[in-house]
């Protein structure tokens, strides 16, 4: 697993960037830009453009890589773990995240994929008909406990550094947001056991809407509620303190909602997401950190005018790490061209906090 030595190793081998590009996580320190791997066809020719811009840059700086057991249908799993046997630095020095909810296939989409889900999943007993929803999501204990150990063989790790409960919001189209809670205080639960076992190293919630709507909305989850049912679940764990270190969430230029609007209740009053995280003490790794590319192409002049880069690609992922509370920006890195692009934006100070702050009023 990384080690609080190896990160900062790492850190002192890449000392051309930024003096903020690095950033503590736990007692170690990440790379403020990291490896997104869930776009791209099912096919072992994305499979080797992966695997290269993988090692590209987690040898020349970044050391956050970050997936989930259904991103291509478990492939981008296993190709980060080639990547990680491949690429000249320690396992110590690299932050591996990824999640786990919603129900994968294996390597290709299946002819049937109702039959996949029921012999492989139903029949087995690995997941009950009743905590399925939508036919493609659970959180239940005893699922997240398989998809744990698919994802530690598909890494080929004895640890993740980070696992995810993977867009929990997904239940709240057959359960009420109470039951959705208890759910989530169960998977806490177990991921805390876990965590004892040194199989985790920590976990947290990865989201699409949940943390950053408002909290009339269907899809609201409140981020101070979750960070308690992850504490309830460390003390009934009988650990002497939480694993719940981080969120997930998209946040960008064009998505700004983490930062803009207040729906989570801290000891002042409502705060955004991002803010409750920083207060909280809890990481947040931003998703869509170029909104898949589409900040790249466009971007309002009066925010890239703040920013600096020499791509609207870095200019955009300067932006997304220049918000209070963000540990890393997340973005997909599918080519060698794509992977040395995102590493030289690391060689740019982000915007800060008063000037982030400006580019709202």
């Amino acid at each position: 697993m990384a080690t609080r030595e190896g990160t900062w190793a790492y850190r002192d081998d890449h000392d051309e960037f930024a003096r903020t590009f690095y950033r503590r996580f736990g007692d170690g320190v990440v790379s403020s830009i990291g490896v997104g791997t869930y776009l791209g066809d099912p096919t072992d020719e994305r499979d080797d453009d992966y695997h290269d811009a993988i090692v590209t840059a987690l040898e020349s700086g970044i050391n956050v890589v970050d997936t989930a057991i259904n991103y291509r249908h478990q492939r981008s799993e296993r190709v980060v773990g080639r990547a990680l046997d491949d690429a000249d630095v320690d396992r110590e020095s690299v932050v591996v995240a990824t999640k786990g909810g919603f129900v994968p296939f294996d390597g290709e989409r299946p002819d049937d994929p109702g039959e996949f889900v029921r012999s492989e999943y139903l029949d087995t007993g690995i997941v009950e008909r009743e905590d399925l929803v939508s036919g493609q999501h659970c959180i239940a204990p005893g699922f997240i406990d398989d998809q744990l150990d698919r994802s530690l063989d598909n890494l080929g790790v004895d640890t993740v550094d980070l696992y995810y409960v993977h867009n929990p919001e997904t239940q709240l189209a057959e359960n009420s947001r109470e039951d959705v809670y208890d759910q989530l205080e169960a998977a806490f639960e177990r991921l805390e056991e876990r965590a004892a076992d040194g199989d985790i190293n920590h976990y947290g919630v990865a989201t699409w809407e949940a943390f950053r709507v408002p909290q009339s909305h269907d899809s609201y989850l409140s981020l101070p509620e979750v960070a308690e049912r992850a504490r309830a679940a460390a003390r009934t764990a009988g650990n002497t303190a939480t694993h719940f270190r981080a969120i997930q969430c998209p946040f960008n230029v064009f998505m700004a909602d983490a930062f803009s609007v207040e729906a989570h209740e801290g000891a002042d009053g409502a705060q955004s997401a991002l803010w409750f995280a920083q207060d909280a003490g809890l990481n947040v790794f931003t998703s869509a950190s170029i909104m898949q590319g589409r900040l790249a192409a466009e971007m309002p002049e009066s925010v890239e005018a703040k920013l600096d880069g020499e791509t609207r690609a870095q200019r955009a992922l300067n932006f997304a790490r220049s918000a209070p509370g963000v540990t890393c920006s997340l973005v997909g890195m599918g080519s060698v061209e794509h992977a040395r692009e995102n590493v030289d934006a690391g060689r740019y100070e982000p915007l800060g906090a008063d000037a982030f702050d400006a580019v709202f009023e």
